[in-house]
């Protein structure tokens, strides 16, 4: 994929993102407080802005039947997959045609029509559903892989023990991929990471691990492919260590008191879009057609506003679809 492609991805998931952070503005109560009614998208909403690269840069070697899981940050991971722009903001409302008829909200998007198995709000999560999903693919001999999207943070948590060990000793066609954004919620990672870091750690498990500068996505991407044809060629899995940064708070209603203000420069500084930018005009890629490409994202959006302002709410009824039954009985 040529870089002009990559910063065209990069563009849909930043203006996606900047439009959810805007529509979200007092979505969220705090305490004693109700909830802004103006308020568009309800609820936690946690962007991947200043992280683009990652998704972008990885997703570009996937295809359409292969599998993704996400963590809390998934607008990035689905748009890069595939996810149609439109029902993703619809999902965000709440709304019917939402990709997951308004039930899920931002930390549970899924679509399953391009392989993207889900956002998941708990830390972690997303890697016992990847080596589940990657374990199923082998059993069937099917071709396909899954990627799996994660945070520093959850490498302190077992489930990343267990999901690279698992992983290993059945030789799963997985490619983790850990967005190192050096924070985990309102706290360093490096404070609370023991011994030489993520790499390290999927190293001594027996999962080949290598790192990226995260901000540069034409060398994410060059790794991403190498890693990717190997993970499919039956190498058994391998990590991807991005190091990024987080540009906003944990999430939109943080106003991140507790950083160093020069650290939210830094992150800024290092805007993966402006890099690919800068790239593109240094060699010799005219602006017109970098402003005609941020004009159509412009209107792309515009559209998927428009769909998700008018599309309805789901039916009272609905909220009693799309779940388990233990078989005990219809809903009383």
């Amino acid at each position: 994929m040529e870089l002009i492609d990559l910063y065209r991805g990069m563009a849909r998931i930043r203006a996606f993102e900047l439009a959810a952070e805007a529509a979200s503005v007092g979505g969220v109560a705090a305490l004693g407080q109700a909830i802004d009614p103006r308020s568009k998208v309800r609820g936690p909403l946690h962007v991947s802005i200043g992280q683009e690269a990652v998704a972008v840069a990885v997703c570009a070697h996937l295809q359409r039947a292969d599998l993704l899981t996400s963590s809390h940050r998934g607008h990035g991971h689905t748009l890069a997959k595939g996810g149609d722009m439109r029902r993703m903001m619809a999902e965000l409302y709440g709304r019917r045609d939402g990709s997951n008829g308004g039930k899920g909200g931002s930390m549970h998007i899924a679509d399953f029509s391009v392989g993207m198995l889900g956002a998941n709000g708990v830390v972690a999560a997303g890697l016992p559903i990847a080596c589940g999903a990657a374990q199923a693919l082998k059993i069937l001999r099917r071709p396909q892989i899954v990627a799996c999207f994660f945070g520093d943070g959850a490498a302190n948590r077992g489930p990343f023990l267990e999901s690279l060990n698992w992983a290993c000793v059945y030789g799963l066609p997985v490619l983790f991929v850990c967005e190192d954004n050096r924070w985990s919620a309102t706290s360093k990672t490096g404070a609370l990471t023991g011994g030489p870091g993520i790499a390290a750690r999927a190293e001594a498990l027996g999962v080949p691990a290598f790192t990226a500068d995260g901000n540069d996505v034409a060398a994410v991407h060059d790794l991403a492919g190498r890693l990717v044809h190997e993970v499919r060629a039956g190498a058994g899995p391998r990590l991807l260590h991005a190091k990024t940064w987080r540009v906003r708070g944990h999430l939109s209603a943080d106003r991140q008191g507790y950083r160093d203000p020069a650290d939210i420069e830094r992150a800024t500084a290092a805007d993966p879009l402006a890099r690919a930018k800068a790239q593109l005009l240094a060699g010799g890629t005219p602006a017109a057609e970098l402003a005609a490409i941020d004009a159509a994202v412009t209107d792309e959006l515009a559209q998927a506003m428009a769909f998700a302002e008018a599309s309805p709410p789901p039916a009272a009824a609905e909220a009693y679809e799309d779940v388990q039954t233990m078989g005990a009985g219809p809903w009383r």
